[in-house]
């Protein structure tokens, strides 16, 4: 079973062509990778709640080998970074940009 790396060179002029400016789409990148972590762990406490107890004695407390299970796939999945970038790589984000006439407006 081959992994991906999670180190993967990429291209900037491919990074940069779809807005014109690198670190435009370095922040619209950055803002859907934390879209994707904020769903995941969301989705991940979700599913770890069921395991929750409520009892303070750590000698009462025991591994459960499905919630190791649950944990060990959400670290094995691709890291929110690379989602994001291939999403965006792939065309498949939408943004906008605030107007420069507003921003203008409120420093006058």
């Amino acid at each position: 079973m081959a992994t991906q790396p999670s180190i993967v060179t990429r291209d900037i002029d491919k990074i940069y062509t779809p807005t014109g400016n690198l670190y435009e789409s370095v922040v619209i990148i950055s803002k859907r990778a934390r879209q994707i972590a904020v769903n995941l762990k969301e989705e991940l406490n979700g599913k770890l709640a069921d395991f929750a107890t409520t009892v303070d004695n750590l000698e009462e407390v025991f591994e459960n080998r499905e919630q190791i299970e649950i944990s060990k796939f959400y670290e094995r999945m691709p890291k929110p970074t690379t989602t994001a970038t291939e999403e965006f790589l792939e065309g498949k984000l939408t943004y906008r940009m605030r107007e420069q006439g507003a921003e203008e407006e409120k420093a006058d």
